[in-house]
């Protein structure tokens, strides 16, 4: 038996535009039992400008066709003092659950998972507000070696070249649990993806290249400049897959049983194939149609602008090390 889908308490709210919850009411949205690659490698695109926050990239699900990579991208703050906690998929004790990411005062958690670029696992080190203005850390972002706004130094510790697992709970999950800390930023009001968000996750769904059962876990647009833009020179391609075969495999009823991702689809139950995260695109075409469509990027206005000074990150800045090799 393949992945086992199950479609949980999931809103079509989710789709409409930006509104606050709480964190439980768009935590669930998908269920699988097959467990995602791990994170690929792959570098930070140029950030374009000062009113953007980098959002990593993570694997959705599709119930027809499987494990997909949405890219990591730069994308524009909703509103100021917000921080982006990524979502990030959890063994549920049957099945893997997706826990959907949401903007808030504060970082949240995220399964403990080291998504890179300031998002080790625990919180957030790529930058902070200070009043009403975003100051981003140059040893984690990168500026592509251009003077940038508001800026400051903090040295953060990387290593993704030990755990590069991209869930938590099960068979070859990370064992993280919530801080204190963690859990009252989930007790927090929240706003869900915008809409370029998850025109962007439609847009990579759309794509066939970015399918685990295709790309084997490298895919060729591993993180984007903007939300949708999946062509010229802000796509950053990923440089390997994050390990050779999913540690976690099947974590399925039938004792023995496993199923790589990289390997060929199984049927599932339900109908479909292996699976991917997925955030309900209705109307969206087929990854594998002759035709895909791509979602029109949208201008958004920042107010308050910080001052400009001149600063260049240091070398390396924006690139995760995994020991001679830069990535994500």
């Amino acid at each position: 038996m393949g992945g086992v889908l199950i479609i949980g308490l999931f809103t079509m709210a989710f789709f409409a535009a930006p509104t606050t919850s709480r964190a439980a009411s768009i935590a669930v949205g998908i269920s699988v039992g097959i467990a995602p690659p791990p994170i690929p490698v792959y570098a930070q695109p140029v950030c374009p400008g000062p009113g953007y926050m980098w959002t990593p990239g993570y694997w959705a699900y599709d119930p027809a066709n499987g494990y997909y990579w949405v890219p990591g991208t730069w994308v524009a703050v909703p509103a100021p003092g917000l921080l982006w906690t990524p979502g990030y998929w959890g063994w549920g004790g049957a099945a893997f659950v997706w826990h959907a990411g949401y903007w808030g005062p504060h970082v949240g958690f995220y399964g403990g998972i080291n998504y890179g670029f300031g998002y080790m696992g625990v919180g957030f080190v790529g930058g902070e507000w200070r009043g009403g203005t975003f100051f981003y850390n140059r040893s984690v972002n990168n500026f592509g070696g251009r003077p940038f706004a508001n800026v400051y130094y903090r040295p953060v510790a990387t290593n993704f070249a030990a755990n590069r697992v991209s869930y938590n709970g099960g068979a070859g999950g990370l064992r993280a649990r919530p801080t204190p800390r963690e859990l009252a930023a989930g007790r927090d009001r929240h706003i869900e993806a915008t809409s370029l968000q998850r025109q962007h996750e439609m847009a990579a769904h759309n794509e066939r290249a970015q399918y685990a059962s295709v790309n084997h876990g490298s895919p060729h647009v591993a993180a984007t400049g903007r939300p949708g833009e999946f062509r010229g020179a802000g796509v950053v391609a990923s440089t390997r897959a994050g390990s050779a075969a999913n540690s976690g495999g099947y974590h399925g009823t039938t004792p023995g049983h496993a199923s790589s991702y990289s390997g060929s689809r199984i049927p599932n139950p339900g109908g479909g194939g292996t699976h991917q995260v997925m955030t309900a695109h209705p109307n969206s075409t087929s990854p594998h149609s002759s035709g895909t469509r791509q979602p029109s990027h949208q201008t958004t206005s920042h107010q308050g602008q910080p001052q400009q000074h001149s600063s260049r990150p240091p070398e390396g800045g924006g690139r995760e090390q995994h020991g001679n090799e830069s990535h994500h």
